[in-house]
This record gives structure tokens, sequence and C-alpha cells, in this order.
């Protein structure tokens, strides 16, 4: 069982991915900003971080630069998640050091399939 961060400023996605998470046995907790992220990932060290990229506050790109630029978090595994998935993005965030990225919406066999290869190389 993995300790996952949902980064979703969207009710029903969020619903989606808690239902998805709690359905695989994984625990997880869910915060709507990017700042609060930030905290939360200081605070609990996940064991991965769902992030969309289109946040209130700060952008998903923005916490993983900083998240990449602390020494003692550069290792979090993060799996970006945007309605915005062109190639364009898709670069930008793996050049950013995400570690997956997929398109929503998204089909829920694809993100379980993500979720397990990110969860697999974690550690």
């Amino acid at each position: 069982m993995a300790h996952i961060l949902i980064v979703e400023d969207e009710d029903n996605i969020a619903a989606a991915l808690e239902f998805l998470l709690a359905r695989a046995g994984h625990s997880y907790r869910r915060t709507a900003g990017g700042l609060a992220a930030l905290d939360e990932i200081r605070s609990n060290r996940p064991d991965l971080v769902l992030l969309d990229i289109m946040l209130p506050d700060i952008s998903g790109y923005e916490i993983v630069v900083a998240l990449r630029a602390d020494p003692a978090l550069r290792d979090v595994r993060v799996l970006l998640m945007t309605a915005r998935g062109s190639v364009v993005e898709r670069r930008k965030g793996l050049a950013l050091g995400a570690d997956g990225f997929i398109a929503k919406p998204f089909e829920l066999s694809e993100l379980r399939a993500e979720i397990a290869r990110l969860l697999e190389h974690a550690n």
C-alpha cells in the first residue's frame, strides 16, 4: 500500500481518483491548491503525487521545479495530469522533472498502469 497525494482542484476528477486509489488499497490525501500541496509533501512525504498542472494558486510545473530543487524532496515521484495533453506540455513536464504525464480525460486502465509503474520505481 502506498500513500498518494492528489493535487486536483476539480472535485469530480478528485472523487474519481479517490475512488480508484481506495479500490487499489492505497491511502491518500487530497488538496486543491499548489501551495498547500507543497506543505503536505514536506510534512508527509507521499510515495506518489498525482499533480494537476492548472491549479488556482501556483502551477503544477512550479511545484515540480520546487520539489526537484529541494534535496530532501527531489526523489518524490510525480505524475502530472492535464487537460492540455499536447506533446509540448508533456515534454515541458518531463523536462522539468516529472516522472510521468497523463492527459485528461484519462482511461482508468491507463492511469492504473502509470501509477503502478511509478510506485514500482519508488524507493
